[in-house]
């Protein structure tokens, strides 16, 4: 795989993420503006809660490896990619990583 297909396959996910973000969890956010509502309905039953810790835990992992690569690569920007990991979500901020370390890795070499 090349990595203009990687690329523009991780984007693509990244995407499809948000539209459905965007068509599923906007409007009822807006309806209630509810945030911490909206949060705990993530742990409403034993499913939703175990994927919501998923969604957490993958988060802080990412935010672990943001910080060790920027102190081992030198990696700039991945705070942004943080703060995307929160809204819309991980699979947008994680992708956005992937995309940005892999470029600035590459200019290195």
């Amino acid at each position: 795989m090349s990595i203009r297909t990687f690329e523009i396959l991780v984007s693509l996910i990244a995407i499809g993420f948000v539209l459905f973000f965007s068509v599923s969890v906007i409007p009822a956010l807006v309806a209630s503006f509810d945030i911490i509502g909206a949060f705990a309905a993530g742990f409403v039953n034993p499913y939703a809660s175990g994927y919501s810790v998923d969604v957490i835990a993958c988060w802080l992992i990412l935010f672990v490896w943001v910080l060790y690569e920027k102190s081992k690569h030198n990696i700039k920007y991945g705070w942004i990619c943080l703060l995307v990991g929160i809204v819309p979500g991980v699979a947008v901020g994680f992708a956005a990583y992937l995309i940005l370390r892999y470029r600035q890795l590459n200019a290195l070499s």
